[in-house]
C-alpha cells in the first residue's frame, strides 16, 4: 500500500472519528479527543500489543463485516469502567471484581456508535457500502482477544490498521481507548487506482 493510500484511509478515520467523538462531547459527561492516528500495516496480534496491557485483562468490542472482509474494534482497560461509564452515561459504575452485564452493555453501545463511524469513513474511502455485524464483546489477556478476533478474521491474515488513541476525560479521571480498523491488504490496495 502506498503513502497515498494509506493517507486516505488515515484522513478519512480521523475526520469522521472527530465528528463522531465532538458529537459525543457534546451529549455526554465527559470530552471526547483523539490523541493520535497512525497507519501500518500488520495481523491481528499487531493490533492487540498496541493495547497497553496495564492489568492481565482488557476488554475489547468488535464489529465485522464479512462480505468485504473488514474488522473494527475498541480496546478498553476495566480499571477505567468507572470513568468511562461517567463520560458516556454521566453516572458511574464502581468496578468490581468481574464485568457486570450492564458494564457489557455500556461498552457495547459505546463501541457501536465509535466502530460505526471508523467503518463507515473506510466504507466511503473504499467506495464500498455494507451492513456491519451486531457488536461483539471480548474480554482477556492478550492471547484471548487474539484467538477471539482470529477466529472471526483469520489470525495471520495481513491487514492494513487504522489506530487511534483516544482520551476520555471527566472531572474524576482520564482514561484512554485504542480504536482500530483492519483492512485486508487486498481491499486496501483498491484505493491505488483513486491516486
Amino acid at each position: 500500500m502506498t503513502d497515498n493510500s494509506s493517507g486516505i484511509l488515515t484522513g478519512m478515520a480521523e475526520a469522521s472519528l472527530q465528528k463522531c467523538l465532538g458529537r459525543l462531547s457534546k451529549v455526554s459527561a465527559g470530552t471526547w479527543e483523539i490523541l493520535g492516528i497512525t497507519a501500518s500495516r500488520g495481523t491481528i496480534e499487531d493490533a492487540v500489543k498496541r493495547h497497553e496491557f496495564k492489568n492481565p485483562a482488557a476488554s475489547a468490542v468488535y464489529l465485522n463485516i464479512a462480505e468485504l472482509p473488514l474488522l473494527a474494534m475498541m480496546m478498553f482497560d476495566p480499571d477505567d469502567m468507572e470513568n468511562i461509564s461517567n463520560c458516556f452515561m454521566g453516572y458511574s459504575f464502581s468496578r468490581g471484581p468481574v464485568t457486570t452485564q450492564a458494564e457489557e452493555m455500556m461498552l457495547l453501545e459505546l463501541a457501536n456508535i465509535i466502530l460505526n463511524s471508523l467503518i463507515n469513513s473506510s466504507l466511503n474511502a473504499l467506495k464500498k457500502s455494507a451492513m456491519p455485524s451486531v457488536p461483539v464483546y471480548l474480554e482477556g489477556d492478550s492471547g484471548r482477544l487474539v484467538s477471539g478476533l482470529g477466529a472471526v478474521a483469520g489470525l495471520n491474515k495481513n491487514f492494513h490498521i487504522i489506530a487511534a488513541t483516544l482520551v476520555i476525560r471527566s472531572k474524576k479521571g482520564v482514561s484512554r481507548s485504542e480504536v482500530f480498523a483492519l483492512i485486508p491488504e487486498e481491499l486496501a490496495l483498491e484505493l491505488e487506482p483513486a491516486k
